[in-house]
């Protein structure tokens, strides 16, 4: 009875005018910037953080995930109309959306992209409510040597999970650490990597980093690639899939959505991982793998059913134990700490609306994207003519001045071209930026709970092996880098990451 009664308090903070509202507008923007490729979620989370600053916390939230969870429903559009992804997850629903689309069954397409992207995401809000609670609970009992074995685990999977290289992702997460480590060190009081600029006293903001990287970055490396936007010809043909279609679609929904829900709690999944992995699931399991790649509704039905649980379900690991799983989400918890959020256990505890009124936004959110997506098609064809030229100016000075309003220092926007010039440079030499920020966010908490895990030990090591939750984290973790180390997997591994890439 408990459950009901706070689901009902989550829907009464979810329908006020306000947060309706943002839950629109994130799934407006999130649906927008799928569509248009160059631009992606993570950039426009990253530029959009500033504004967080002056809305009220929940509706901040409720906003930054519809767009992560929004763009999943736009990248698919253009990747079925187009063959051009608006999205990294959407880039295995091009391989047969656009098959489709030759054949005249775009609407087809697009609309059972919608319909599991729907459903894959009301069962991974179900999922996160059900789960929220418990694993909060559970996690109450943290001390902090589980703390530093569950951020260990969470880098070192992370790393495990990123693309290209291990050692390069291992690197970019000590580069996150040392980053993290920047300003006064509150038990000794003295400087650490400032250089001498009193500027970097308190540490590098959050929202610098996140910018810089992502939205810089993201513009510096889509200036260099040529435009080549070719809007389909043919019809887009009726939006109701038929009763064959439905048959072969039904299952693999079902599929992709308990793909995603599970690989978008791991550290380092999320969206795009999700929908590759229920990608390779259909094509494995079906009766006639040789239709894929040739138009298989399968081939569409899984993955977008993944990419949205996916991306949905990678809230219950930051709304529970404080400890985002990907990029986007160490963002979100950038947001909360913004308004003075710690993320973790006590968030279900001490803040019930919070919590409660992001789940039920969740299922509003699903329910606006759908009406959403199949009505405006032909809008989001037709903002494919936009040419990116004429639209980056604004993002760049919209980042400027977000970063700028958030402590009012010029010093900040220097910082954010800084980070966008070491962005575009890691990405030319193939370093995936995510694993560096979750580095960062995770970096102060690890320090702490290390410190406090050896002065309650009296600086005995041993204490993270002695704890029964914290010698389980710490031995997955290293089994799970022992394990690419073996040639075979490390082989698979990089075989897969090439198949995603292609």
């Amino acid at each position: 009875m408990q459950f009901f009664d706070l689901l009902m308090l989550g829907f009464s903070e979810a329908l006020t005018p306000t947060n309706l509202l943002f839950c629109f507008i994130g799934a407006l923007l999130g649906t927008l910037i799928g569509v248009l490729p160059g631009i992606g979620p993570t950039a426009t989370v990253a530029i959009l953080l500033p504004i967080t600053f002056f809305l009220p916390p929940l509706a901040a939230l409720i906003m930054l995930s519809g767009i992560f969870y929004g763009a999943q429903y736009g990248g698919s559009t253009t990747a079925i109309l187009v063959n051009l992804p608006g999205e990294a997850s959407a880039v295995v629903t091009a391989i047969d959306g656009y098959q489709m689309a030759r054949k005249g069954r775009a609407g087809a397409a697009l609309a059972i992209a919608a319909l599991g992207s729907f459903f894959a995401g009301t069962v991974a809000t179900i999922a996160l409510a059900i789960a929220g609670p418990t694993l909060s609970s559970f996690a109450l009992s943290f001390g902090p040597a589980e703390y530093v074995a569950l951020c260990v685990f969470g880098l070192l999977a992370a790393t495990v999970l990123a693309h290209g290289s291990v050692i390069k992702a291992i690197g970019m997460v000590c580069l996150g650490l040392l980053l993290g480590m920047v300003g006064i060190d509150v038990n000794s009081g003295s400087t650490r990597l400032t250089f001498g600029s009193t500027e970097l006293y308190d540490g590098i903001e959050f929202v610098v980093i996140a910018v810089g990287l992502f939205g810089v970055a993201e513009i510096a490396v889509n200036l260099e690639s040529k435009e080549q936007r070719g809007i389909l010809q043919s019809t887009i043909g009726r939006l109701w899939p038929t009763r064959q279609e439905f048959r072969e679609s039904w299952a693999a929904v079902l599929r992709g959505t308990a793909v995603g829900t599970v690989l978008g709690v791991l550290p380092g999944g999320g969206a795009t991982l999700s929908a590759f992995s229920a990608y390779s699931v259909e094509k494995k399991i079906s009766r006639t793998p040789e239709t894929f790649g040739k138009g298989a509704i399968a081939g569409v039905a899984g993955p977008e059913a993944a990419n949205n649980a996916g991306a949905q379900s990678s809230f219950i690991p930051l709304l529970t134990l404080g400890i985002p799983s990907n990029s986007i989400m160490a963002m979100m918890l950038g947001a909360m700490t913004i308004h003075g959020i710690t993320p973790g256990p006590g968030v279900i505890q001490n803040q019930p609306e919070l919590f409660w009124g992001l789940v039920a936004s969740m299922w509003l959110g699903n329910a606006m994207l759908l009406v959403i997506n199949l009505p405006l098609i032909g809008l989001w064809v037709r903002l494919l003519k936009v040419p990116y030229r004429l639209m980056y100016p604004a993002i760049l000075m919209f980042c400027c001045i977000g970063v700028y309003s958030v402590s009012n220092r010029g010093f900040d926007v220097a910082l954010v071209i800084l980070f966008g010039i070491l962005g575009y440079i890691l990405r030319k030499a193939k370093c995936e930026p995510g694993p560096l920020l979750l580095g960062f966010v995770l970096g102060p908490l690890l320090e702490t709970n290390l410190r406090r895990a050896l002065l309650l030990s009296q600086g005995d090591p041993l204490v993270f092996f002695e704890r029964p939750i914290s010698a389980v984290l710490l031995a997955v973790a290293g089994i799970m880098l022992l394990m690419m180390v073996l040639p075979s997997i490390r082989k698979k591994r990089n075989v897969a990451f090439e198949e995603s890439e292609n």
